[in-house]
């Protein structure tokens, strides 16, 4: 099984983009230098027109561009967890690098989730037996 880094997610997702984008230039310049209309279809022909080839590949290139840059800042923004995390098993600490922090600390550290602290109903009831339970 192959492994799926962010690394491999990114070239992956800037290599498609850029394939339809070179597949829609070539279309463009195609049109223009091949007729298709007139190849296919039997339209009348028509002259290359470069001003207009020119003007459709740039905006397609300005297209290209930011959707390419977008993609990139977006993918590098996401944070992944990968590897094994060494964590203890009695008080739940992380080994970050040599020294062991709690799973708060870590979480924050290394994303972009802010935790809350909370009580579950069944440490509730066996830590705190006599506490009124509240609903809504």
């Amino acid at each position: 099984m192959e492994l799926i880094t962010k690394s491999t997610i990114l070239h992956r997702l800037l290599g498609y983009q850029t394939a339809g984008y070179a597949f829609l230039l070539f279309l463009i310049t195609g049109d223009e230098v091949f007729d298709f209309p007139y190849l296919l279809f039997g339209q009348l022909a028509t002259p290359v027109n470069w001003p207009e080839v020119v003007i459709e590949a740039a905006y397609i290139l300005v297209l290209a561009a930011l959707t390419l840059s977008s993609s990139w800042y977006f993918v590098r923004r996401v944070r992944f967890f990968e590897g094994l995390i060494p964590i203890c098993s009695f008080c739940r600490k992380i080994r970050d690098g040599g020294e062991w922090i709690s799973l708060e600390s870590y979480v924050s550290n290394h994303s972009e989730a802010m935790l809350s602290h909370g009580l579950c109903p069944e440490c509730r009831k066996q830590h705190y037996p006599n506490l009124p339970h509240r609903t809504g």
